[in-house]
């Protein structure tokens, strides 16, 4: 199986700030992968690069997946509130250079469940239909891979289960998925992998379970402990 994006001597520099460095990995066809650190670890600035919003200073991504053919949904939702959802996904498709837009927006509206929604302008969404709208938005031109920014920070917590249901099938269908989380729960329940960062270097690399085990935990409720443990006794807290 070849892998959807990989990632070889990565690095991003403000100035004489190094926000990431030698950052490599690999990603495969419907992985979960939980990209986790502490504040200021370098989590968005790797998914915005991974999605081509901004370049690296150094390094490669490559693959299907690669630069513009990920999809990208931001933490903060890039919609237009007053127009509808249909309207939303037919405008993005546009944007992007879909060949069929209707086809897409249909695709989309049937995938995410908002079908009820299509004629209902998005500010009347509840803050979980509207996330379902800006995932749709980084799928229009159904990329191999999907990078999400916090994608449940603002959902309480039915909100979240429903988002990540979602999320599941995606990745069940083939879709390989990034996502930043600091509801480090989310992590144990949903990803098959955890990439952990601390002050832009990558510390860890596996299964949340294998992290969970390396420091003295032993079910999924342990990964936040276990999470803490591991920084600690590498110097971040």
């Amino acid at each position: 199986m070849s892998p959807v994006l990989s990632v070889k001597g990565l690095a991003k520099r403000y100035g004489e700030r190094e926000a990431l460095r030698d950052i490599e990995f690999d990603v495969d066809p419907g992985e979960l992968v939980a990209v986790v650190g502490p504040n200021g670890a370098g989590k968005t600035t790797l998914l915005s690069i991974l999605a081509g919003v901004q370049p690296a200073s150094a390094g490669t991504v490559d693959g299907p997946g690669a630069g513009a053919a990920i999809g990208w949904a931001p933490q903060q939702p890039a919609v237009y509130a007053k127009l509808s959802v249909a309207e939303n996904l037919r405008l993005f498709a546009r944007l992007e250079g879909v060949v069929d837009p209707q086809a897409a927006v249909e695709r989309m509206l049937e995938q995410t469940g908002l079908r009820e929604r299509a004629d209902e302008r998005v500010e009347r969404l509840s803050g979980g239909n509207r996330q379902r709208v800006n995932v749709a938005l980084g799928l229009l031109a159904d990329p191999p891979a999907l990078a999400l920014d916090e994608p449940t920070s603002a959902l309480d917590s039915p909100q979240r289960e429903r988002v990540w249901e979602f999320v599941g099938a995606l990745a069940r269908a083939g879709t390989a998925v990034l996502f930043s989380t600091h509801h480090l729960g989310e992590v144990s329940r949903n990803a098959t992998r955890a990439i952990v960062l601390a002050d832009g270097e990558l510390l860890f690399d596996g299964a949340p379970s294998e992290l969970i085990a390396a420091n003295g935990g032993g079910g999924e409720r342990d990964f936040e402990a276990a999470f803490v443990a591991f920084l600690k006794e590498r110097g971040h807290s």
